[in-house]
């Protein structure tokens, strides 16, 4: 089956089957050393159009999270249904002292989180289009090791 990240330049890709590990793939100013997610052709902070693309840390820490308690409208593209929704985690993450990124939480029980866990940026499947192309996005997971 074909396979594709949910948008190019997204993530790295592709990602090693398992861990399934990967590094998002931000933007630094060149003049300010603002860093955007995802990445940007110009700088929110300075105005500069001056953008590097950078992989951004692979590991970082719960900043905090809520839960997604229903299914979501579109332009969501999961293959969720009314029928077949189960409530997931969605959290900020603080990648070093970088940035925050938002998220959903993979292979931990809402119950479970803790604020300043560590997560490790992972990549798993999303949905299957009609031509078949398996569709990869990108989340946060309890941390290896």
């Amino acid at each position: 089956m074909p396979q594709r990240p949910i948008e190019d330049g997204l993530f790295t890709w592709p990602v090693p089957d398992p861990p399934n590990r990967a590094a998002l793939i931000g933007a630094r100013c060149a003049d300010c050393r603002a860093v955007t997610f995802p990445a940007s052709p110009g700088c929110p902070r300075c105005g500069a159009d001056r953008m590097e693309a950078e992989d951004l840390p692979t590991r970082g820490t719960l900043y905090t999270w809520t839960t997604q308690e229903f299914l979501p409208k579109e332009p969501y593209a999961g293959p969720e249904t009314a029928q077949t929704f189960q409530p997931w985690a969605v959290g900020y993450v603080e990648l070093g002292d970088v940035l925050r990124v938002e998220g959903r939480l993979f292979d931990v029980d809402p119950a479970a989180l803790d604020f300043g866990m560590e997560l490790d940026v992972v990549v798993r499947p999303f949905t299957i289009r009609e031509d078949g192309t398996e569709v990869f996005t990108f989340g946060f997971a309890p941390a290896a090791g």
